[in-house]
């Protein structure tokens, strides 16, 4: 009952863009905006994270994919792990650990995903209420 409470609090603020919720056991952490829409999850069942990064103007394969965090904790992380959607509009790469992807989302005031020649750049600005209340969610610290 309270993980509803915090997440409902950090999610109803007109203000923010970025949304923390639980879809049955699997915790979300949402944005849209034009450029871009992601959608981050953790489920404990395996337990893994995910990112997905879809774009209106869809992602070619490279070897390589980064992104980019600007702002007062700016970081870059990369990986060669990442899949493309069957029509190309979502990236999504999985891992067991998040924490700098997390940070880079907290502390940050814009991301950029990046791959071979195509850039996605997306704003950070209301994320960390959200992001606080992923990882609450995630630890299963709020229950």
């Amino acid at each position: 009952m309270l993980r509803a409470v915090a997440i409902l609090l950090c999610t109803t603020a007109p203000a923010l863009a970025w949304e923390a919720r639980v879809s049955g056991r699997v915790c979300e952490l949402i944005h849209e905006e034009d450029a871009a829409r992601v959608r981050i999850t953790y489920d404990p069942a395996i337990p893994e994270y995910s990112i997905a990064i879809t774009s209106d103007d869809g992602w070619s394969p490279s070897p390589t994919f980064a992104i980019h965090f600007e702002g007062p904790r700016g970081l870059t992380i990369s990986t060669n792990r990442q899949v493309i959607s069957g029509d190309g509009a979502t990236l999504t790469v999985r891992d067991r650990g998040f924490g700098n992807v997390l940070n880079g989302l907290e502390f940050n005031d814009t991301a950029t995903a990046l791959l071979g020649d195509e850039a996605v750049a997306f704003g950070l600005n209301g994320a960390g209420p959200a992001v606080r209340a992923f990882r609450a969610c995630t630890t299963g610290a709020v229950v």
